[in-house]
């Protein structure tokens, strides 16, 4: 059941796309099926980060299909950075979760994650195991300079769920293109002693185009970002 007559829903779903015109409209619908069996209110926020690939005219036609379904466009592709800020920005819901538009991650991954927003403040998914060697080694990379860098953290990799009162109570000063704004929210949450929980989640092969951001140039450019972080949240912490 959606949101209606204006009433805060009890969880927003952003769905973000750059260029996912193959597969933005199949992986709404799939979605809407699954929020439609939760049994609490919901709204779904497509946030366009400046496609050109017709993406935009896709997710405009979606919205006019379903008041619970509102569109924010980017004027210029401006990175996962610029999409998280939107969605913690614009979604009105007591839980906030954010999924790419590539359907990677399955519209299942609310049902594992959402009963878990009763007790925690964040639940965050992991992925147990990679099939892709590149991806894997990559990944295993990342693990391994995040903690590096910003010490032990919850183990999180994909999708998380949060709540509107964390997001209202952690500020947040992140800028940038990169995911540095949700390692932001980690550290700071798990700090100050949010109730956290990680969970397993799974990955489906991309069935279009190539991943946006699982490649060495963007971890590049996260760890950049990371850097820094840890010199900020040290200077503010």
């Amino acid at each position: 059941m959606s949101g209606e007559n204006g009433a805060r829903p009890a969880l927003s779903v952003c769905i973000f796309a750059w260029d996912e015109v193959e597969t933005v409209a199949s992986f709404v619908d799939e979605m809407l099926s699954t929020l439609r069996a939760l049994g609490v209110t919901w709204e779904i926020l497509l946030i366009d980060d400046g496609s050109t690939d017709g993406t935009s005219e896709k997710i405009d036609a979606k919205a006019a299909e379903d008041p619970a379904i509102r569109v924010v466009h980017h004027a210029e592709n401006s990175g996962l950075g610029a999409v998280y800020r939107t969605g913690f920005d614009q979604a009105r819901g007591d839980v906030v979760t954010f999924f790419p538009a590539d359907a990677q991650f399955p519209a299942s991954t609310v049902d594992i994650l959402y009963p878990h927003t009763t007790t925690h403040d964040m639940v965050l998914g992991y992925l147990p195991a990679r099939g892709d060697f590149v991806g894997k080694t990559l990944s295993a990379i990342e693990r391994i300079l995040y903690r590096a860098l910003l010490g032990p953290l919850p183990r999180f990799q994909g999708i998380f769920m949060v709540k509107r009162r964390v997001l209202e109570e952690v500020p947040l000063v992140s800028r940038g293109r990169g995911w540095a704004i949700v390692m932001e929210l980690l550290i700071r949450a798990s700090r100050a002693g949010y109730r956290m929980k990680s969970l397993p989640t799974t990955l489906r092969p991309r069935t279009h185009g190539q991943s946006k951001v699982n490649n060495l140039r963007t971890i590049q450019a996260n760890m950049k970002q990371l850097v820094a972080l840890r010199r900020l949240i040290d200077r503010t912490s």
